[in-house]
């Protein structure tokens, strides 16, 4: 029986188009796109690249952001180094087409979980939790005088097309009765744009968007987020649906940044705790979550100590959203419902059992 293959045509360099090299077998309907990312020996992870905090092309042509560092913590559960990750920039219309085509094995562009993205019947994508809680917001000049949703009343507002935001915002203010001219554009950038320019008295996105996107305003002080809340935005990664395999490894990489969060094991004391988990056999959840007994990564296909790969490459999960989205960068958010739920928040992680 023939094996598919999974290839992907890349850009042109100098009016040429190339086959990207590497390409690797599927296998015979039994196979994972895991295998084809160990054998590979790389991932290409879909990013938006143009939301400071989450995942943004630096000056330097680096890559930053927390969308960005969940890329590099599958790597080094994937394949043993964080650094083998090919990021691939996806417009909002472009990213579902992308995933599904096998140009990227793993999504990780602020995406909003919903029914009709999970199901056979819509997108066909598998879901890893949720790794920010967000919700759709609404940002005004402070001149405008605009106070509330209300205040749009007949007014245009700027959008995204292609997205779960275009569709709350008119769900929205249906439900109030507001009229309002939608002005839709590709990607947030192009939003932000027709926004500073005055195309549009609003501009509407998910709020931790919102908050991006005002902090490299010439004077961000001078635009205000109004407190109506449009939406529920669990923004999560996704890899192509009917694959369990990468869907589990996936899953469980989400969660062992949550749970290394709640044991207190940072990339500073990784190796204090490792070898304490080593020389204590008493510690027997430990030794499972770190990879000393159990053999819990085998079951993902993964190597057993791939937590301790992943907590060495990013940290856990409250690093990588403080050093992103915490006090003192460039782009603060409050973690609010992102707080661990032992602390009052929605981040907790089943057993490693």
């Amino acid at each position: 029986m023939s094996r598919p293959i999974s290839c992907r045509l890349i850009g042109a360099v100098g009016g040429l188009i190339g086959l990207l090299s590497g390409c690797a077998t599927l296998g015979d309907g039994t196979g994972s796109r895991l295998d084809l990312v160990q054998e590979r020996g790389e991932l290409f992870c879909g990013v938006s690249g143009k939301i400071p905090g989450f995942s943004f092309l630096s000056p330097d042509g680096r890559y930053a952001g927390l969308d960005v560092d969940l890329c590099k913590a599958m790597a080094a559960a994937f394949v043993g180094d964080s650094s083998k990750v090919q990021y691939r920039p996806l417009t909002a219309p472009e990213r579902f087409t992308a995933l599904r085509s096998g140009e990227i094995d793993l999504l990780s562009r602020n995406t909003t979980h919903t029914l009709s993205r999970d199901a056979a019947g819509g997108n066909g994508l598998s879901f890893a939790p949720t790794v920010f809680h967000d919700g759709q917001g609404l940002m005004v000049s402070v001149g405008s005088g605009v106070s509330s949703m209300a205040g749009l009343s007949g007014k245009a507002i700027c959008v995204g097309s292609g997205t779960t935001t275009e569709q709350n915002l008119n769900d929205a203010f249906a439900a109030q009765g507001l009229p309002y001219t939608p002005i839709k554009y590709q990607d947030l950038n192009q939003v932000v744009g027709g926004y500073l320019q005055g195309r549009c008295a609003a501009m509407t996105s998910d709020r931790s968007q919102l908050a991006s996107a005002r902090s490299g305003f010439k004077d961000p002080q001078e635009h205000v987020i109004l407190a109506d809340r449009l939406s529920k935005e669990p923004l999560a990664p996704a890899v192509v649906g009917g694959d369990q395999r990468m869907a589990d490894a996936t899953n469980w990489v989400v969660y062992a940044l949550i749970e290394a969060e709640e044991r207190g094991i940072t990339q500073a004391n990784l190796d204090d705790v490792l070898e304490q988990a080593v020389a204590d056999p008493s510690q027997a959840a430990l030794r499972r979550f770190l990879g000393v007994d159990g053999g819990l990564g085998a079951k993902l296909g993964l190597p057993d100590d791939f937590v301790v790969q992943v907590i060495r490459a990013t940290g856990n999960y409250g690093e990588i959203y403080n050093r992103h989205l915490g006090p003192g960068s460039a782009v603060t958010i409050p973690r609010g419902p992102n707080r661990l739920g032992g602390e009052g928040g929605l981040m907790i992680a089943p057993p490693f059992t």
